[in-house]
């Protein structure tokens, strides 16, 4: 059915070898609205406070969705249809990266298969660094319909209903003047003649060609054919039958194209004119065969009419005329045509008609559309088709390009896996549990769900981490590495500066099996299933970091499966990556019997903590080996004292919702080091400083004076401008509810802020959670 693999959703560190080999024409800025880099590795709360950090939803909108507000009610539902007992929800997710005409879309979708928004984001942002989609349309007309019978003459009435063309027009534009005002209206009429099938009388049959402007137009054409249809009568002779709108809108034509250079299309382990010599193959074959082409227009639909949905718009009529103009001509065929120019490029178009709507009564009745209109930035009917015509054509090149490289199916593990555990009834806390021992056993039936369901009880499974996510089944079988915060010394220890940093109860778990073919990196939780590449992995993705460890280790020519299991969010500053690292690098040394001892697991994290961070300290990949709270000092070798504090430390975590850019934040505090070195070495100073003294406060237990630091380093820290709007939120957040102190932890530019609560963190966790964000409470030492 032309659905599509999961391969790894667009920016994910495993994103597929064509999607990390960038076309050479236009790179869009990571940071921009319509690129959000981990999106899907989020939570729903934390991408909701995202898109309001980057505009793309109003406050209005963004307290909505988070309470609820924006769904359906059944008294709402009950004025929209009749006979209403209840609401039936899908899911809503946005297709990203898209660029069309040079402007950046953020699509909603409303589509309950798995692997769709996945496919289109990672086909969006393909086409994106290749210069994006190029749209047009036609002035979208609707079509009229007046049925009349019973002439005399079939040939003499057409002359006469079109010499009083413009009679007819102005009738029909009086009976809606304001759309007449809007710029749209009849413009223009034409008359057709068909022999009865039976060998009667000719049907005659006239067409009013109507502009609805921004509106989807059924009721408003229906009126003006009932209005002339007297008119008709009176003019030919004859009777007036039908008087209804057509839903073929072949006056309503769409078009979307793309061209892909063929070393875009490169990666595993296929050569990029390999692979598009094989989509114009697959493109032909749904030219002159229509079981081929009903499947593949089917999967163009997959992307249109989840826009359609989305938008509110009447997708059994976009799909009866689509699927008609399919079969103008000859026969039925495919909508797109893909081709090589003499470039030796692939090139992509689509052509189809689409007559949507952006205004009415029945688009403003659910509360959701109209969220999902914002979203997309309010477009107007005709830009909206464009929009969808683009998302149909990504949506086809993500299938045809799975088909001819790895099979529509290679990739549905993970999500398969997931709705299998949905239908055997896990509930949220045991869901991930589910879905990891169905992957592990690899054995992915309703029955072994359900009887992973059952032995759960319904209940989280013993050791549940702090974030709420249980662990994996088996742990014994499982490799760790630990997450972190730091206390005090973030930036300041890449200077050869103090930094205290302590171990989270949350953690990264890795196990290792033998495969068949070739290397898997497996990380449900994160909607990651990649195959190592043959092509070189993108840099600074764990893909890279991963191919280094094989290689370090001697296994880069053994076949492996890596399944992960995260406890903790990535990419919030707590040390997610050189968890994942030392994880990866634990499991290898279990199964491949390698006797790695701490040194060496640090050393090799340290390797790919340079390779995600460029410059790294060295104590995130210390904490995640050691996993106990320590003081630090980077040097040759690094200085590091174990610490044992009296009593637990309280801590609650707030999560930014935006991902900490590490790598990034330590790129711009260097380029302000370099241009005024001294001002910064002083800040440094300070900050070492407070690290010393926070050490002597929490060997004293003295959580008070420890608070006090911790704010007087928040300080130190927006200073170096490695803080956000989110993060200075969360920590007055916390101050106001009786946090003794609060800053944000790892590199900053978003990721997560640590608040000290010895008189309990629920005040402090209720209020974060209230304003949008995520929050948990943990406690070391």
């Amino acid at each position: 059915m032309d659905s599509l693999p999961a391969t790894g959703q667009a920016d994910s560190p495993a994103a597929t070898p064509a999607d990390d080999t960038p076309c050479d024409r236009a790179a869009s800025a990571p940071e921009h609205p319509a690129r959000l880099p981990g999106f899907h590795r989020l939570a729903v709360t934390e991408r909701l406070q995202l898109l309001r950090s980057r505009g793309l939803l109003t406050q209005a909108d963004h307290r909505a969705l988070t309470s609820g507000a924006q769904r359906l009610e059944p008294a709402q539902a009950d004025k929209m249809i009749e006979n209403v007992i209840g609401v039936m929800g899908l899911p809503v997710g946005l297709g990203l990266n898209f660029l069309i005409n040079g402007k950046d879309y953020v699509v909603p979708l409303v589509v309950e298969e798995p692997s769709i928004v996945a496919a289109l984001s990672a086909a969006a942002k393909l086409v994106r660094g290749c210069g994006g989609f190029t749209t047009a349309s036609d002035r979208p007309l609707l079509i009229g319909q007046v049925q009349l019978t019973g002439l005399a003459h079939s040939g003499k009435a057409r002359t006469a209903l079109l010499q009083r063309r413009d009679e007819i027009i102005n009738l029909a534009n009086s009976l809606h003047p304001n759309m007449v005002a809007r710029g749209g209206g009849v413009a223009d009429v034409e008359v057709l003649i068909h022999a009865a099938p039976d060998g009667g009388p000719d049907m005659l049959v006239l067409h009013l060609l109507v502009d609805t402007c921004d509106a989807m137009g059924a009721n408003l054409v229906n009126t003006m054919c009932e209005g002339v249809a007297p008119l008709a009568e009176a003019i030919t002779g004859g009777k007036a039958c039908l008087r209804i709108l057509s839903n073929l809108t072949d006056r309503a034509l769409v078009r979307a194209s793309a061209v892909i250079p063929a070393h875009a299309l490169a990666g595993k382990g296929h050569d990029g004119g390999q692979v598009r010599d094989g989509i114009i193959l697959a493109n032909d074959l749904a030219l002159v065969d229509p079981y081929r082409a009903a499947t593949h227009n089917k999967g163009v639909m997959n992307g249109v009419d989840a826009v359609a949905l989305a938008t509110g718009n009447d997708w059994r009529a976009l799909e009866a005329a689509v699927h008609a103009y399919a079969a103008r001509g000859q026969g039925y065929r495919a909508l797109t045509r893909w081709s090589r120019n003499a470039q030796g490029d692939l090139v992509g178009s689509i052509e189809l008609p689409l007559k949507v709507g952006t205004v009415g009564g029945s688009l403003q009745a659910n509360p959701m559309v109209a969220i999902n209109h914002r979203l997309l930035g309010s477009p107007g009917a005709r830009e909206l088709a464009e929009v969808m015509a683009a998302v149909g054509l990504a949506q086809n090149f993500s299938a045809l390009r799975a088909l001819v490289t790895d099979g529509i199916q290679q990739g549905h593990m993970t999500l398969h896996a997931r709705s299998v555990a949905m239908a055997a009834g896990a509930t949220p806390p045991m869901f991930e549990q589910v879905v990891e021992r169905l992957l592990a056993d690899g054995e992915i039936k309703l029955w072994k769900a359900q009887l992973i369901v059952a032995e759960l009880g319904g209940q989280a499974a013993p050791g549940q981490a702090a974030s709420g996510h249980p662990r994996a089944a088996g742990t014994q079988e499982w490799a760790a590495g630990h997450g972190k915060v730091i206390l005090l010394g973030e930036h300041a220890v890449v200077y050869g500066r103090h930094a205290i940093a302590a171990p989270l109860p949350l953690a990264i778990r890795a196990r290792v099996e033998d495969a068949r073919d070739g290397t898997t990196l497996l990380i449900p939780r994160w909607g990651i299933e990649q195959r190592l590449p043959q092509q070189p992995a993108h840099p600074g993705s764990f893909l890279q970091s991963l191919t280094l460890l094989l290689e370090r280790l001697g296994l880069d020519r053994r076949a492996l499966r890596i399944q992960v299991a995260p406890e903790m969010p990535r990419a919030m500053g707590l040390g997610g990556s050189a968890a994942l690292a030392v994880a990866v690098i634990r499991a290898l040394d279990r199964h491949c019997a390698l006797g790695l001892d701490d040194a060496s697991v640090c050393a090799l994290a340290f390797e790919c903590e340079t390779i995600a961070h460029g410059t790294p300290s060295g104590i995130d990949n210390t904490v995640a080996t050691h996993g106990e709270a320590l003081l630090y000092r980077r040097g040759e070798p690094a200085t590091i004292r174990p610490l044992a504090l009296k009593q637990p430390l309280p801590l609650v975590i707030g999560l930014s919702g935006s991902e900490s850019l590490t790598a990034r934040m330590v790129a711009r505090v260097r380029q302000a080091w370099r241009q005024h070195p001294a001002r910064y070495e002083r800040i440094f100073d300070e900050i070492d400083v407070l690290t010393r003294h926070a050490l002597d406060a929490l060997q004293a237990h003295d959580l008070g004076e420890l608070g006090e630091l911790m704010n007087i380093c928040q300080g130190q820290l927006n200073a170096l401008q490695v803080s956000s709007r989110e993060i200075e939120e969360l920590v007055q957040l916390a101050r106001e509810h009786g946090a003794l102190g609060a800053k944000l932890t790892g590199g900053g530019g978003g990721g997560a802020v640590i608040a000290l609560c010895p008189d309990g963190g629920a005040r402090v966790v209720r209020a974060m959670r209230d304003a949008g964000y995520q929050a948990l409470e943990v406690s070391f030492g």
